[in-house]
C-alpha cells in the first residue's frame, strides 16, 4: 500500500538496503544454521565484506545511530524511506534483545544443547523471512506490514 504518495525507484533501493541491519546483526544466531547446512554459506559470500566490516567494534552502533538520525529523524526523506528504516532498526533492537536473553538466560541454563541450537535457528530463519518480505514489499513500492512491528513504526515515523 503506499499512501503516503508514490514511491520512486531511488526510495524503493534505498528502502530495500536498510534491511541489511538487521540481516547483518542475525549472523550472530546463524551458526547452527551454517554448521548443519554448510552447503547454505554460499549465499553468505555477498556478504563477506559487509560482514567483516561490521564486526569491526562499535560499527553497527555508528550505522545504528547513522540509520536512525540520518534517515528516520530527517524530516526530507520520503515517508517510504523513513518507514523502512525504522522498521529495520526495529528488527535490530528485537535481534539485540534476543541476544541479552540468550547470553543471560538460556546459555547458563541449556549450554550447547539443541534446544539452544534451535532457538537460534528459529531467530535467524524468522529474521531472514522477515527481511525477505520487507525488501520483495520495498521493491514493489508497498509497505512491509509486520504485525505489532509495524504498529510500532507507524506510531514512531509520522
Amino acid at each position: 500500500m503506499t499512501w503516503r504518495g508514490s514511491t520512486t525507484t531511488t526510495d524503493r533501493i534505498v528502502a530495500s538496503l536498510l534491511y541489511l541491519l538487521p540481516l547483518l546483526n542475525s549472523i550472530q544466531f546463524a551458526v547452527p544454521f551454517f554448521t548443519q547446512f554448510p552447503a547454505m554459506q554460499f549465499f553468505l559470500v555477498p556478504l563477506l565484506p559487509l560482514i567483516q566490516i561490521y564486526s569491526l567494534p562499535f560499527v553497527s552502533l555508528g550505522v545504528f545511530f547513522a540509520v536512525f538520525l540520518l534517515v528516520v529523524r530527517n524530516e526530507s526523506m520520503s515517508h517510504f524511506i523513513r518507514f523502512n528504516g525504522m522498521q529495520a532498526i526495529l528488527l535490530s533492537i528485537v535481534l539485540a534483545l534476543c541476544g541479552i536473553i540468550i547470553q543471560f538466560v538460556f546459555e547458563p541454563l541449556l549450554g550447547g544443547s539443541l534446544l539452544l541450537e534451535t532457538l537460534f535457528n528459529v531467530i535467524f530463519l524468522g529474521t531472514l523471512t522477515a527481511v525477505i518480505y520487507s525488501v520483495v514489499q520495498s521493491v514493489l513500492g508497498r509497505y512491509a506490514e509486520i504485525p505489532a512491528l509495524s504498529d510500532a513504526v507507524h506510531m514512531q515515523v509520522r
